[in-house]
């Protein structure tokens, strides 16, 4: 029994309805093969991947898993919050035309539109890369999101924890440095699969679906006039606009190289923000270290001053009860004044034992500074 799957389909005209689709249909209808369909998955963990196939483009982006054809747009889960939203700004690209690219500055908070069509020489963007470009502006609004999010509970904590070291203000700390790593890896992938594909043209050629929708169109109707005409000249003209629709396909990338660039500068604007925080992170450890390094060194002094006053304490004791045993001393012998010199010699030789010690710890905690 094969499984089947609910799939919210959505139609060039923005259109949307839900159908039970089987894996096997699914293949035949997209012509992809099953391990694409396995990474789109939402139970298993795959990295984000954008894949440009024969008749459809499979994108994998946090919480996008569609397959976009030349003429709909297919999502596995579309109860999702998230993707509802997407839902609602794909039907409104369709039904309005917006071929817009919103990307925020570079250490700004204000937002900078790039049109796209008019970049590219006011010719509009097929019904694929506007469902491509929903999907990165999805998936960038909700990293740039939660790297906000992040970044107003990050910076309060951090100056809390550099005033007042406790155990509440490190926990807090530990779980932000952990969601940070987890978001940066999450950016740090996206970012590398849109580098890695503009990098190489043949993958950004093959996402030109409406064009080689067209190109396989012109193929056979020039094959008809072939059957039709049994000319052999009409054959060799044919192929070879064939050949030179297929090469325009593969060189004329400019439009969709534009497009993932606006999203790229965006997110590696992200990844900014966040290796900026993790600096920011790593000086308030370091600032840390050294108060609790500076404590550490306090109570050693402690310690040796203790230490001191014990001794001195027990020299005391040492000599009351040495002149207080019920043997005969010479030392009574004499006068009271020597007497009193022998204790005031040793007392002050415990002092000076004691400032020697005094000064040994100060010097010890100027050294660790």
């Amino acid at each position: 029994m094969p499984v089947v799957k609910a799939w919210l389909v959505i139609s060039e005209s923005g259109q949307s309805s839900i159908e039970e689709i089987g894996k096997h249909s699914m293949m035949k209808r997209t012509g992809l093969p099953a391990r694409d369909l396995r990474a789109l998955d939402p139970v298993l963990s795959y990295p984000s991947s954008i894949l440009g196939r024969e008749r459809a483009i499979v994108v994998s982006l946090e919480h996008i898993r569609a397959i976009i054809t030349s003429k709909e747009v297919l999502l596995i889960n579309y109860n999702n919050p998230l993707v509802v939203q997407f839902v609602q700004d794909l039907q409104h690209r369709i039904v309005f035309g917006n071929n817009n690219v919103t990307s925020p500055h570079q250490g700004e908070g204000a937002n900078s539109t790039i049109n796209v069509s008019v970049a590219a020489g006011s010719k509009a963007l097929p019904f694929e890369f506007k469902a491509l470009e929903a999907c990165l502006e999805s998936a960038c609004r909700c990293l740039e999101s939660e790297t906000r999010t992040l970044e107003d509970e990050a910076y309060p904590a951090l100056d809390e924890l550099t005033s007042k070291i406790s155990t509440l203000n490190l926990e807090r700390v530990r779980q932000i440095k952990s969601r940070l790593v987890a978001l940066s890896g999450r950016v740090q992938k996206v970012r590398d699969e849109l580098e890695n594909l503009l990098d190489d043209d043949t993958d950004m050629a093959e996402m030109y679906l409406t064009e080689k929708v067209a190109a396989r169109a012109v193929d056979q109707i020039s094959t008809i006039e072939e059957v039709y005409d049994g000319e052999r000249e009409v054959d060799d003209e044919s192929v070879d606009d064939c050949s030179e629709t297929n090469t325009s396909v593969k060189q004329d990338i400019e439009e969709l190289e534009m497009l993932l660039e606006a999203y790229f500068a965006q997110i590696d604007g992200i990844l900014q923000k966040l290796s900026g925080m993790s600096e920011y992170v790593d000086d308030t450890e370091d600032f840390i270290n050294i108060m609790l390094d500076d404590k550490q060194n306090q109570l050693l002094q402690m310690g040796v001053i203790l230490s001191a006053a014990n001794m001195i304490l027990n020299a005391g004791i040492a000599v009351v009860g040495f002149f207080g045993m019920n043997i005969h001393v010479t030392l009574f012998d004499g006068n009271p004044t020597q007497f009193w010199e022998t204790v005031i010699g040793t007392c002050g030789g415990c002092i000076a034992l004691f400032l020697v010690l005094l000064g040994w710890g100060k010097r010890k905690k100027i050294l660790a500074l």
